[in-house]
């Protein structure tokens, strides 16, 4: 593949041009052609930094994609709830939900695998089980499905929104009223394609409602009650409207000492396969979180 880089592109780094150009790649996989040479910048192989000065001819020589496929490993896991169908997984922060560009070892169904060796195949040899996912620092419940008819079942009660999914989270300032409803699309951000946001006309519909549990000085405690699972939605509609979630310097956020983003997926509701039962499973909020807000000031 021929790229040439235009005088709009002057300061852009090549990785980031890629990923424009060719947004059907990961980034982290074109990083990894520009590390092996398969990416050339007027017939030299540059560092994935290289700062694009306009007119470069780039070629591009794509490797073959290797097929993804998930392997058991022996890897801790809190069950939260279980039955004949359905498992519950308190999924810490850090962990990502199955493999994709660049992770293939110490996943969520790599552990789920080597748990409980049967799960639902609707998923594909990548995320069996999987029926829906969390951030990778996003900490909480993630619900799996065991074989294919729960999954299903499972799947239309996320389609059709029957499931409650309620979020606990830290933001940067005060905000100002006790609950309230963001009702904004989200889009993949046309400048920055590894975000989303919520300031396009066009887009996927999204609400979350907020509840405020508690304020401090420069920050607030919310809970969240999401009707949509749009790509990063919470953190999206909450930069929004001025209060990005702690720690979250994507969308916003300063650096800070907590490592990773304040947001817990802290319950989830669903009715369970066999019998219709409503079932609610919790997650206590986890040590790092709860050391975060006990050192917090309230507000006066």
């Amino acid at each position: 593949m021929d790229i040439v880089a235009g005088a709009e592109d002057r300061g852009k780094r090549l990785d980031a041009l890629l990923h424009e150009r060719l947004p059907e790649y990961s980034r982290s996989r074109l990083q990894d052609w520009i590390r092996n040479a398969r990416v050339l910048v007027n017939g030299a192989a540059p560092r994935a930094s290289y700062s694009i000065r306009g007119g470069e001819q780039i070629e591009v020589n794509p490797a073959d994609l290797v097929p993804l496929r998930a392997e058991a490993e022996d890897i801790p896991l809190r069950v939260l709830y279980e039955d004949a169908d359905v498992v519950a997984i308190d999924k810490p922060a850090g962990m990502v939900v199955h493999a994709g560009a660049g992770v293939h070892s110490g996943t969520l169904v790599n552990a789920l695998l080597h748990r409980f060796r049967s799960l639902s195949g609707v998923g594909g040899e990548v995320r069996p089980g999987i029926v829906h996912r969390l951030d990778r620092f996003t900490s909480g419940v993630v619900l799996v499905a065991k074989n294919d008819r729960a999954h299903q079942h499972l799947a239309e009660q996320f389609a059709s929104r029957r499931t409650r999914k309620i979020y606990l989270t830290m933001v940067h300032g005060r905000v100002a009223k006790d609950s309230g409803r963001i009702e904004k699309p989200i889009a993949r951000d046309p400048k920055r394609r590894e975000r989303m946001t919520a300031r396009l006309t066009s887009g996927r519909a999204a609400w979350s409602e907020y509840q405020v549990l508690d304020r401090y000085t420069d920050q607030t405690f919310l809970q969240i009650l999401i009707g949509t699972g749009r790509t990063h939605q919470i953190r999206v509609h909450l930069s929004s409207i001025g209060h990005p979630v702690v720690g979250d310097v994507l969308y916003g956020a300063p650096a800070s000492t907590l490592g990773r983003y304040f947001l817990h997926a802290h319950s989830i509701e669903f009715d369970r396969p066999e019998t219709g039962e409503r079932v609610m499973v919790e997650s206590p909020l986890p040590p790092d979180l709860v050391s975060w807000k006990e050192l917090a000031v309230h507000a006066d």
